[in-house]
């Protein structure tokens, strides 16, 4: 059902926690299955340093959580906004249908700390 890859994300997340004074946080949740998903962010001359999550969720979740966190690690902010769902599910090696939402729900994350902060910084 689970990629070896969305296991090993479920199993051993990477970036899980918080950053108490993050430039950006962004918090989504999915009100049909429950899940929620913290992602927060330190932002140095426009590239993303840190970055941590904390999701309440299923498996799915997890994993979706910690890929999306390896992905922008290192990456301009108008990088990390092109990360996509799909762009996550492929990192993983897919998902069940039944749980493409987490993929989207990782992509809503990542936007909406990146707004956070921009709103945050006065910048457009």
């Amino acid at each position: 059902m689970y990629s070896n890859k969305v296991m090993d994300h479920f199993n051993n997340p990477r970036n899980m926690g918080e950053i108490e004074k993050a430039d950006g946080v962004g918090t989504v949740g999915n009100a049909k299955c429950g899940d929620i998903m913290r992602i927060y962010l330190v932002i140095e001359d426009n590239v993303i340093k840190d970055v941590k999550f904390k999701t309440f969720g299923c498996g799915a979740a997890v994993a979706t959580s910690s890929i999306a966190t390896e992905l922008i690690k290192g990456k301009t902010v108008d990088e990390a906004l092109n990360v996509t769902n799909k762009a996550v599910m492929e990192a993983l090696d897919g998902l069940p249908t039944a749980k493409i939402h987490c993929s989207l729900l990782a992509e809503e994350a990542i936007k909406a700390a990146i707004e956070d902060y921009k709103n945050k910084k006065g910048v457009e």
